[in-house]
């Protein structure tokens, strides 16, 4: 899809995924507890999804809380479990307000009973919206996600129902939390950091990557037309020559 911007026409990608980086130090830069970050980090997913949206992007999946990320302080644990319970009620309202499908990836038993509820109620209510295909990854990682694949793929060949010969890159992609999504267009990592983090690794693969210095509570709709910007310098070969 394109797009004029400012005056010019740029290629606007479909997907977009994001790592949400730099809540605690934007936190610590203005003085303030960690959780506050995590706050605002939370507010300002909720105007990128419309930003997205406004500029012609179809799906937008963001990290938000990683299998790693278990290992944070148990008091940070709660607190980001306990901002998560209120955007999902949050969120369920949005959707309706918004016309945004929202899917949760990731291994969701290890989150709470009333968490995981939560998510199979936003997950109906917006099934059958029409706009912005946004995307929450919990408690994921990308090892875990493709081992989980692996097993299915293992249990399928175990009772008969799959022959090793039928084992092709689409139907892992298949096995996979993302199976309903094309693959990202465009990885934004916010805060400086440039690693993956665990984060989509078997999607990834021809996807354009833009790291940003800006802490992911100040990214707003001016930066996500930079990454949009840069993406458009890239020529997209996938292996080939052109």
């Amino acid at each position: 899809m394109e797009k004029e911007i400012n005056g010019t026409v740029y290629q606007i990608p479909q997907h977009v995924a994001i790592i949400l980086d730099g809540n605690g130090r934007w936190a610590k830069k203005h003085f303030m507890p960690r959780n506050v970050g995590h706050s605002q980090g939370a507010k300002t997913v909720e105007q990128i999804c419309e930003d997205a949206w406004d500029l012609g992007i179809k799906y937008l999946t963001v990290y938000a809380f990683s299998t790693e990320n278990w290992n944070r302080p148990q008091s940070e644990v709660q607190l980001l479990m306990k901002l998560l319970r209120k955007y999902l009620i949050d969120c369920i309202e949005r959707t309706s307000k918004n016309n945004m499908r929202v899917r949760v990836i990731g291994e969701k038993s290890r989150l709470d009973d009333d968490i995981r509820t939560a998510i199979e109620e936003l997950e109906e209510v917006s099934a059958a919206n029409t706009g912005l295909n946004f995307t929450i990854a919990l408690n994921y990682g990308s090892r875990d996600e493709i081992t989980r694949a692996v097993r299915k793929i293992a249990g399928e060949c175990k009772d008969g129902s799959l022959v090793p010969e039928e084992i092709t890159e689409a139907l892992i992609s298949a096995r996979l939390d993302t199976a309903e999504l094309p693959d990202p267009d465009l990885m934004i990592r916010t805060s400086g950091e440039q690693r993956l983090s665990n984060w989509l690794l078997w999607q990834l693969a021809y996807t354009e990557f833009y790291f940003t210095d800006v802490l992911w509570p100040d990214f707003n709709k001016d930066e996500l037309i930079r990454a949009v910007q840069y993406y458009n310098t890239r020529e997209r070969r996938f292996g080939g020559v052109k």
